[in-house]
């Protein structure tokens, strides 16, 4: 398995380090040293938002700074993830470039201030970036401390500038090759919008165009598209001085803004930044979601990741900013190493004394290290000691050197695909503005969750045949070849299970002629007529084998063809219609869902497939409520973590005999404290 940090093949811990806001006070960088080792911390981010220290002035450069802390951090065990700072460009060049300020959807342009509000296609914004990224790389990459580029940071927006305007155009044209085309992709004929030159096009914006959906759904491809070329740009620079040093960026999970199955196709490492509500609401909701991101990150590249950012105590942004309860931080932690990160990094070192994130959850706290009452420091603060308990747990595995080199192992496929989020977010149809995919998901990923079943997320792009399951929940919109996909996976003796509300429209959102779900009816064996909205509050139920579920929300009217009825509506004028079926295709099998059930449907219905389909669990074992386990595999043997996301003691029969991990003691039984963690062991070596 290839190692994401090849310099420093280690468990990475620690976090978002700005020095440059502290140079007048050289105290405290040498106090935050000191405190880094005492937490096992063994890398920082470093350089994310200095551009202003690191260009001063336009054409005058001062590295200096910089590379004496990197020395300092490195003489002292610390390595460095180096950043491009094109996150947040200096007001210098703001206010003298009018172009690299975004124009907004309503059409004015940003005046100068904030972040994350430059022109992706400004090309005087991409040459500063570009010679920004070649100095730093020409002073830096060959300093043994630097181990990985971390470009930019979180990005995210649109411009809706002249140019990018222009762009979109451009890339339409190299799409479609002729307007002909283009009409007949967006059905631009409704209310007589027939485009008869390039330059009519626009972006989707509230004073203009916004009903024609092709453009909306195209649009949101562009961003994309412009933004991954600025990124792949940012990568080049770098990589032209030094192609061995990996690149990352800091994604942000489902935000759906960007396509991160594109994206991460030309990053070395993927990397997220994850900011769960914890005990806002119930933990386990909170944890299974959480896992999910984590499981939709580690899945978009298919290998292990990189926690780039979380929040050792309280974050300063949410609605309500709760502090962490005792064992929650290295819970949290310890789940993200069990999805595949092989780092637990914070958003911050240390606290900045003012501005905007003062008040965000950090490492080093505004207390400092001096003063007249000596038990008021940071190695006193709670949140400190978390952090330490999170270095004591990774400086075992660095160690004992093996949870480095394994990785997660799944046998199901959970369909979320972004094209199809866009394109179901805008259709205008049942639920408008609250189509519930991401809820959707989460709520077909529950119970692999609860049983502790990997889980791979997928998307219309990646390889779907090695799994024992695929589920496409919500698969409204059928891009170009995926049906063939799919039809080769059930085919192929996979088993597939699909849902209400798919296979409506092609890849241009233009509706299937002939009937939904489209090129699929065979595979599933029926024509899905219609579909029934229902209100909040209102409910129908499927009655399977005389048991009732409810259902809420979408019932879709379904005619079985050659698929079996294993389940029929309970009520309303559909009554005793299908509702359940499952198809006999090639060697495979097909299921149905044909309305939004709860999850106690779900719970039976996915527990029966994995029981029948022999799909791997972590434990084969009953877990108890609010508690799930995670496994990652290498060859010789398979590291279990075992999570308690409830604020109460839970006793867990392991099913089998395990090591406690880094340690010869021996247990068949665990007993969880509150948001307790326990890593277990087992080889798998052949005897």
């Amino acid at each position: 398995m290839k190692a994401l940090t090849p310099r420093f093949p280690k468990m990475l811990h620690g976090g978002d380090y700005n020095p440059d806001q502290w140079l007048d006070y050289p105290e405290i960088l040498k106090q935050d040293i000191e405190l880094l080792k005492k937490a096992d911390i063994n890398s920082v981010s470093i350089g994310i938002f200095a551009w202003a220290k690191l260009e001063p002035e336009e054409g005058v450069y001062d590295f200096d700074w910089l590379e004496k802390i990197i020395d300092e951090l490195y003489g002292n065990g610390i390595y460095s993830v180096l950043a491009t700072p094109s996150g947040a460009k200096p007001l210098w060049m703001s206010e003298k470039y009018e172009e690299i300020r975004r124009v907004q959807k309503n059409g004015v342009r940003d005046i100068s201030g904030a972040r994350h509000n430059h022109c992706y296609t400004s090309p005087v914004y991409r040459e500063k970036v570009k010679e920004m990224n070649r100095r730093l790389a020409e002073r830096f990459s060959k300093h043994p401390g630097v181990i990985l580029w971390h470009l930019s940071n979180e990005y995210n927006g649109e411009c809706y500038c002249p140019l990018c305007q222009a762009a979109f155009r451009d890339w339409l044209k190299e799409k479609y090759k002729t307007l002909d085309t283009l009409n007949h992709a967006w059905w631009t004929g409704f209310w007589s919008h027939t485009y008869t030159s390039w330059e009519q096009i626009a972006a989707p914006q509230p004073n203009g165009e916004m009903s024609v959906h092709g453009l909306t759904l195209d649009w949101k491809r562009f961003v994309t598209h412009q933004t991954l070329d600025f990124i792949k740009m940012e990568r080049d620079a770098v990589k032209a001085v030094d192609p061995d040093i990996p690149v990352t960026a800091n994604l942000m999970g489902f935000y759906d803004g960007l396509d991160y199955f594109k994206i991460a196709k030309e990053l070395d490492v993927v990397s997220w930044d994850n900011y769960p509500l914890w005990h806002t609401q119930d933990n386990a909701e909170v944890g299974m979601l959480s896992g999910l991101t984590h499981d939709v990150m580690r899945s978009v590249k298919h290998q292990n990741f990189l926690l780039m950012e979380n929040s050792p105590g309280a974050t300063n942004w949410h609605k309500c900013c709760m502090l962490k309860r005792p064992g929650m931080h290295l819970l949290s932690a310890m789940q993200a190493v069990a999805h595949g990160s092989n780092s637990v990094q914070y958003f911050q070192i240390r606290k900045s004394r003012g501005s905007s994130e003062k008040f965000h959850g950090a490492v080093i706290d505004h207390v400092g290290n001096s003063g007249p009452y000596p038990f008021i420091k940071t190695e006193n603060t709670r949140t400190y000691r978390d952090v330490q308990s999170v270095g004591a747990a990774l400086r075992q595995m660095n160690d004992l050197g093996d949870v480095y080199e394994t990785e997660v192992k799944a046998d199901v496929a959970l369909v979320y695909d972004v094209e199809n989020r866009w394109a179901l977010d805008s259709a205008q149809a049942l639920h408008n503005g609250n189509m519930k995919y991401v809820e959707t998901l989460l709520e077909h990923y529950s119970t692999f969750w609860e049983k502790g079943v990997q889980v791979d997320i997928v998307d219309s792009e990646q390889d779907i045949s090695g799994y024992k399951l695929v589920i496409a929940p919500m698969l409204y919109m059928y891009r170009a070849g995926f049906e063939q996909k799919l039809r080769r996976y059930v085919e192929n003796g996979g088993t597939l299970v699909g849902t209400y509300w798919s296979g409506m429209v092609d890849d241009t959102d233009l509706c299937f002629l002939g009937g939904t779900p489209g090129n699929m009816m065979d595979v599933f064996g029926l024509w899905n007529e219609e579909t029934d909205a229902l209100p909040e509050g209102m409910e129908n139920g499927i009655l399977i084998d005389g048991e009732p579920y409810e259902v809420k929300d979408l019932c879709a009217l379904i005619h079985p063809i050659t698929a079996e009825v294993l389940g029929v509506y309970e009520s309303d004028f559909y009554a005793g219609r299908a509702a359940l079926t499952v198809n006999s295709f090639g060697s495979g099998k097909a299921y149905y869902i044909a309305a939004r059930t709860e999850r106690d449907f779900l719970r039976d219905f996915y527990g029966g497939q994995i029981e029948s389909l022999g799909i791997d669990r972590a434990l084969n074992t009953t877990l108890p409520k609010g508690v799930t386990a995670h496994v990652r595999c290498s060859e010789d043997q398979r590291i279990i973590f075992v999570e308690n996301y409830t604020d109460r003691e839970k006793a867990v029969d392991l099913g089998g005999e395990y090591k406690l991990y880094g340690t010869s003691q021996r247990v068949k039984s665990l007993k969880l404290a509150p948001f307790g963690t326990a890593v277990l062991s087992v080889s798998t070596k052949i005897q």
